[in-house]
């Protein structure tokens, strides 16, 4: 028996999502926050692991629900934003629209799922190409468009005037992830949500210090999040996730030392960056920093020799390497041995 007969075709041309575990000292390759939270064991002390967890979340909704001006009915959680953009997908087919390079698992899912992809290039500077967005809505009529702003991975907010064009011209729905919202200058589009039915807001905790708990969730006009609930998996949020968030999100003061630490150190970071010949860094409004260099592979291969593992973005964006933003001594660690291999 040939197991590959079995399986569908849009996923036998699928490669699995790798993530390598690559020994170093300084890990600043995955837009990670380089700080976590301790404490947290007093939230865990009254849970019963032998139940099932709270299948709505309903503590951690209204947390959520408090610190966004939305209400509970507006809220659905999800295990990441992976699981959120699978049952999106899931809910309302293709064709499925974003532009690239963006998030990778936006074409991922939508492949795994046997929906139709349109992926739109970028225009040179990074913003999105919206004469090919429209042309593409028009003739293609996309169910789902997705939106990172700010876009991984190339750290930039798109133009406001151009998402809020491609909302007000789609007949289908466009989520805007704003995983990386919190480390922006700009207020992100939360507020459009009550004026226009047809957007979706992606949140996730994972980029300010939560990375481990997978805690994702979307925020919507009832009537869309009512049917996307209707595919979402019982339980899918489990209890120790659920009470370690609540207890971050009690703390905002801690929570909001750290988002301005890590954008106060981007700026520094980028200056040092900007400084050194041969190296030009896109300016970001995320927890990372996008640079074009000469012979990356080169590069991103003399830093982890030296223990400092950053993303190689070659076939994404060619001739170029991303660095999380790390705590002051990380950063200055990483410029240190950055002008050294160079």
């Amino acid at each position: 028996m040939d197991i590959k007969n079995f399986v569908k075709a849009g996923i036998r041309s699928l490669s699995a999502y790798e993530v390598k575990e690559i020994p170093c000292k300084v890990k600043l390759d995955a837009n990670e926050s380089p700080y976590g939270f301790k404490g947290l064991l007093k939230a865990l002390k009254f849970i019963k692991t032998n139940r099932y967890p709270d299948p709505e979340a309903r503590f951690l909704k209204k947390f959520i629900s408090r610190d966004f001006g939305v209400k509970p009915e507006n809220i659905l959680h999800g295990n990441g934003s992976d699981e959120l953009i699978y049952y999106l997908i899931t809910t309302f087919g293709g064709p499925v629209l974003f532009p690239i390079p963006t998030f990778s698992m936006y074409g991922i899912i939508s492949q795994a799922l046997g929906e139709k992809r349109i992926a739109i290039p970028l225009e040179k500077e990074f913003d999105l190409d919206l004469e090919k967005i429209l042309k593409a809505i028009k003739n293609q009529k996309p169910k789902l468009i997705f939106l990172s702003s700010p876009n991984n991975p190339t750290g930039n907010c798109f133009s406001s005037d151009r998402i809020l064009k491609i909302i007000e011209v789609s007949n289908g729905i466009v989520i805007v992830d704003e995983a990386y919202q919190p480390f922006a200058s700009d207020k992100g589009f939360m507020p459009m949500l009550k004026d226009y039915k047809n957007i979706v807001i992606m949140r996730t905790l994972s980029k300010i210090g939560l990375a481990g708990l997978r805690v994702g969730f979307l925020i919507a006009d009832e009537e869309i999040i009512n049917e996307v609930n209707k595919v979402r998996l019982p339980f899918n949020l489990n209890s120790l996730s659920q009470a370690a968030a609540v207890e971050v999100l009690k703390n905002k003061k801690v929570l909001k030392s750290c988002i301005k630490s890590i954008t106060s150190e981007r700026g520094r970071l980028f200056g040092e960056m900007a400084k050194i010949k041969g190296i030009k860094p896109y300016p970001s409004e995320a927890n990372f920093i996008l640079f074009r260099i000469k012979e990356p592979d080169k590069i991103y291969k003399g830093l982890l020799k030296k223990g400092i593992l950053v993303r190689n973005m070659s076939g994404v964006v060619n001739n170029c390497l991303r660095v999380t933003v790390g705590t002051p001594e990380e950063n200055m660690g990483f410029i240190k041995v950055l002008k050294e291999v160079i």
